[in-house]
């Protein structure tokens, strides 16, 4: 196991900043996701990391020495790319072995190594067949092998699940859990499903825009988000998010003073509240949302109602039990003070969790 710490990295494409000042450490056998919107940077980073592209301005450290120069085959970090890039030529064994042929590994140590890793993903009965002959599950679990062979220090997993349908995924990302399990390998997997980050990670670095935006376990994300970005960006539905006037340091909705800034300079203000935290049950004086339902989703045990008010549209989501408003229905939703959040117009940092 290693410790990988990069320090104010960037990188720069044609002049435009791809990333930012990137301060991150990869703690010994960690699973930590990267996870934001397209073009934000993730796969820059998981580039710059296995050494494919170069660093405009900071460093990469492994075990405290700068391996920011130092090419792909000199880092010992595997790289699992979301095509899996298999030769089609080449046997499933050939496939896995490809890398310690190129590298000169002696050859006494292949068929042991094979075997090892054949059995962790169950590709014994595969090892002789070519990639055309298997399924994307089995394409995928022989990517792996190959990166697992060489025993690296760093395994890095660049969207691996993305081509894979819905019910595979599934299959694949407990197969990949079960696997870390096992070696106890630090990886860095990049994915813009945050359902698969909150799934996966014992860490998640929130990305956007070539910045690192948070980092924390995935329980410390949700429930205390840095800025307006990471509380919408982490949980499923998004966050609801109402601008809301601020008169005499009271953030008021509805007519109503919900909460007290006194520090606060600007004359509104961000208030978030998740769906599953909206009830229709009355909970504080004042705390409440009033609307007409426009929408609602079944989604099995539950549903997902849109609701208009005059502060905005929220979502709100209910155990499918008992009566549910119906389109058209006017609704009132209550909330409590501990479940919402308000943040800074200008700077939209989370202004509760300053408190």
């Amino acid at each position: 196991m290693s410790a990988i710490v990069v320090q104010g990295l960037g990188k720069k494409f044609g002049g435009t900043d791809v990333l930012r000042d990137i301060d991150l450490e990869i703690r010994d056998g960690e699973f930590l996701v990267l996870v934001g919107p397209s073009g934000c940077g993730k796969s820059t980073l998981l580039r710059l990391l296995a050494g494919l592209d170069s660093a405009t301005s900071g460093q990469i450290l492994l075990d405290g020495v700068d391996i920011s120069a130092r090419p792909p085959r000199e880092r010992n970090f595997s790289l699992i790319f979301q095509n899996y890039a298999l030769f089609p030529h080449l046997t499933v064994r050939d496939n896995i072995l490809f890398g310690m042929k190129m590298r000169g590994e002696p050859k006494a140590q292949f068929p042991q190594r094979v075997e090892k890793v054949a059995g962790l993903l169950q590709l014994q009965a595969l090892l002789d067949r070519k990639p055309a002959q298997l399924s994307g599950g089995q394409r995928q679990r022989v990517a792996m092998a190959r990166a697992i062979v060489r025993e690296p220090a760093l395994f890095l997993m660049d969207e691996p699940l993305s081509n894979l349908d819905a019910k595979l995924r599934g299959e694949v990302r407990d197969g990949i859990m079960a696997l870390h399990h096992t070696l106890k390998t630090s990886t860095v997997y990049v994915t813009h499903d945050q359902i698969e980050a909150m799934t996966m990670a014992d860490r998640i670095a929130v990305l956007n825009d070539g910045r690192l935006q948070q980092t924390g376990t995935p329980e410390a994300l949700y429930r205390q988000p840095a800025n307006m970005f990471v509380a919408g960006f982490i949980g499923t539905p998004a966050m609801n998010i109402l601008r809301l006037p601020v008169h005499d340091q009271q953030v008021w909705l509805m007519g109503q003073s919900i909460a007290r800034l006194p520090d606060y300079g600007e004359d509104a203000v961000f208030f978030g509240i998740r769906p599953e935290h909206l009830t229709e049950h009355p909970q504080e004086p004042g705390a409440a949302l009033r609307g007409r339902v426009l929408r609602r989703e079944l989604h099995g045990a539950e549903y997902l109602i849109t609701l208009d008010t005059p502060a905005g549209r929220v979502q709100y989501r209910r155990e499918n039990r008992g009566a549910v408003a119906a389109v058209g229905q006017d609704l009132t939703l209550s909330f409590s003070s501990r479940d919402s959040y308000l943040f800074a117009v200008s700077s939209q940092r989370n202004l509760l969790q300053e408190q």
